[in-house]
C-alpha cells in the first residue's frame, strides 16, 4: 500500500503539524518501503480533541448500531485480507503464509467477535433496588506494538468502540503502514468522524504525549515491561485507568508420562513462530532430568528445520539484542545445541533458530525476555521443583503443561502464576481472556473480559 503523508483525524486525512517523518524499513532486505509522519504533542492534542468531541454522540449510540459498525469493519478488513498480509510481510518481514493465517485472519476474527458481543452484551442489570449501568470509560489512548501490529490494534480498538468509547491510536513506528490501512477500513465501515483517530509517531514523543494527555481517560498499552512502568507512572499522576499487556518468560512444562516428542516439537514451533517475537511464547522448556537429554536432541533437530522458514526480527537493534542474549547465555554456562549468532542470510535482520541447553534458573536467559527465536531448556527434579522454576520469574503471561492426561496437566496448571495456560496442546481461543500476572501486566484483552476494560459502572437506586 502507499503510505499516507498525514494523520487520520476527525474522519479525514489531515497534514501533520511538523515535517519530521519516519522511514519504514523492510527487515528482510533492509530497504526503505515508505515514510510516515512523525507526529508530536500537537498532533496528539488535535486527535484527543476530536475524540472528546465525538464521545457524547458515540456513547449514546445504541449498542446494536455500534455492533453494525463493527460488523462492517470486520467485512472491510476481510475484503482487504490479502493487502493486509502483504503489508505486514513488507514492514515486519513475516513470511507471507504466516501473515495470511495469523496477522490478517486473527484480527478479522476478533473484530467479528466484538460485533457479536456489542449486540448481545447486557449494558444494564438489576441488583436489589438498583439499576447498574455499564458505561464507556471515555477517550482511550491505544499504544500498540510492532510484533502483531494489526491484531493488537483490533484487540484494543474493537472492544473500545463496542463499549462506546472513542479512540486515539498511536501504533509502533516500525509497522505504521498496516495501521494506516486499518484507518482506511474504519472509514469504509462508516464509523462516525472523531470516533477513531490515528497519529503515527515515536514512542518518547507521541506515545508519551498520549499517555499523559489530560483528555485521555484510559491508556491501553502493549509492549515492554519497562515502558509499561513509565506509562503507568504517567497515567497514575492523573489517576487515569491503564490496561497494560507487557513482557513474558513463559514456561513449557513437560511432565513425566507426556508425549515427549509432540511436546518438544510443538514447543519449538511455539518459540520460533513470528521469529520468536511473541510476548506469550513458551521460551523456557522444563523437562524432567530422566528425559532431558532426549528432549534436547529432539529440540535441536526441530529447531534446525526452521532455518529457512522464519522471517527476520524487526530491526537491527533487535537483532543485536537477541544475539547479545545468546552470547550471554553461553558465557554463563549454557550449551549451544542449535543456531547461534551467525546469520542464515546475507541481508536482512535474521537470527538463526537457537536452542540453549543446560540453562539454570538463575541465568540471565532464564529470567529476561529475549524476544527472538531462542529456546532455553531447563532440567527439573520433580513436580515441586518444576513448579518452583516455572513460577520463578517476575513474569506471568502464558505457559503450557504436558502430561499423560488433561486432568494431571490441569492440576499442575492451576498452581502456575500466569494468566493463560495451554493444556496438552490446547488451541488458542480468541474469546478467552488474555493478560498476565505479576510484571506481565494489568487487565485483560479479548472476549467479554476485554470489553470490560473499557467500561465503568454507575448504580441508580430506586
Amino acid at each position: 500500500m502507499k503510505a499516507h503523508d498525514g494523520m487520520y483525524l476527525d474522519g479525514a486525512w489531515r497534514p501533520a503539524a511538523g515535517a519530521d517523518t519516519i522511514e519504514v524499513v523492510n527487515p528482510a532486505d533492509e530497504q526503505v518501503i515508505g515514510r510516515v509522519p512523525a507526529g508530536d504533542a500537537s498532533d496528539i492534542d488535535a486527535a484527543v480533541r476530536a475524540a472528546r468531541a465525538a464521545l457524547p454522540g458515540w456513547a449514546a449510540t445504541p449498542p446494536a448500531e455500534r455492533a453494525a459498525r463493527l460488523a462492517a469493519l470486520g467485512d472491510a478488513l476481510a475484503a482487504r485480507e490479502d493487502e493486509i498480509a502483504e503489508t505486514v510481510t513488507a514492514e515486519l518481514g513475516s513470511p507471507l503464509p504466516f501473515s495470511r493465517s495469523v496477522h490478517a485472519a486473527l484480527p478479522i476474527a476478533v473484530a467479528g467477535s466484538y460485533a457479536e458481543l456489542a449486540a448481545a452484551h447486557a449494558f444494564e442489570e438489576r441488583t436489589g433496588n438498583s439499576t447498574v449501568l455499564l458505561e464507556p470509560v471515555g477517550v482511550v489512548g491505544a499504544i500498540t506494538p510492532w510484533n502483531y501490529p494489526l491484531h493488537q490494534i483490533v484487540a484494543k480498538v474493537a472492544p473500545a468502540l463496542a463499549a462506546g468509547c472513542t479512540v486515539v491510536l498511536k501504533p509502533a513506528e516500525d509497522t505504521p503502514l498496516v495501521a494506516q490501512l486499518f484507518a482506511e477500513t474504519v472509514h469504509e465501515a462508516g464509523v462516525p468522524a472523531g470516533v477513531f483517530n490515528l497519529v503515527t509517531g515515536r514512542g518518547p514523543v507521541a506515545g508519551q504525549a498520549l499517555a499523559e494527555h489530560p483528555g485521555v481517560d484510559l491508556v491501553s498499552f502493549t509492549g515492554s515491561t519497562a515502558v509499561g512502568r513509565r506509562i503507568g507512572a504517567l497515567a497514575g499522576a492523573a489517576v487515569k485507568r491503564v490496561a497494560l499487556e507487557l513482557g513474558g518468560k513463559s514456561a513449557n512444562v513437560i511432565l513425566p508420562g507426556a508425549d515427549l516428542a509432540r511436546a518438544v516439537n510443538v514447543g519449538v514451533a511455539n518459540v520460533m513462530s513470528n521469529s520468536g517475537q511473541t510476548c506469550s511464547a513458551w521460551t523456557r522448556m522444563l523437562v524432567h532430568r530422566d528425559e532431558y537429554e532426549q528432549a534436547v536432541t529432539l529440540a535441536a533437530t526441530a529447531a534446525a528445520k526452521y532455518g529457512d522458514r522464519i522471517g527476520p526480527v524487526v530491526n537491527a537493534t533487535q537483532r543485536a539484542r537477541v544475539r547479545g542474549y545468546i552470547d550471554k547465555g553461553v558465557a554463563e554456562g549454557a550449551r549451544l545445541v542449535a543456531g547461534g549468532t551467525g546469520s542464515p542470510h546475507p541481508r536482512g535482520y535474521f537470527v538463526s533458530p537457537t536452542v540453549l541447553a543446560d540453562v539454570t534458573p538463575d541465568m540471565t536467559v532464564a529470567q529476561e525476555e529475549i524476544f527472538g527465536p531462542v529456546l532455553t531448556m531447563l532440567r527439573y527434579e520433580d513436580e515441586e521443583d518444576a513448579l518452583r522454576i516455572a513460577n520463578g520469574t517476575v513474569y506471568g503471561l502464558s505457559g503450557a503443561v504436558w502430561a499423560a492426561d488433561d486432568a494431571a496437566a490441569a492440576a499442575f496448571a492451576r498452581r502456575m502464576e500466569t494468566g493463560q495456560v495451554d493444556i496438552n496442546g490446547g488451541r488458542f481461543n480468541p474469546l478467552a481472556p488474555f493478560g498476565g500476572h505479576k510484571q506481565s501486566g494489568v487487565g485483560r484483552e479479548l472476549g467479554t473480559h476485554g470489553l470490560a476494560e473499557f467500561l465503568q459502572t454507575k448504580s441508580l437506586q430506586f
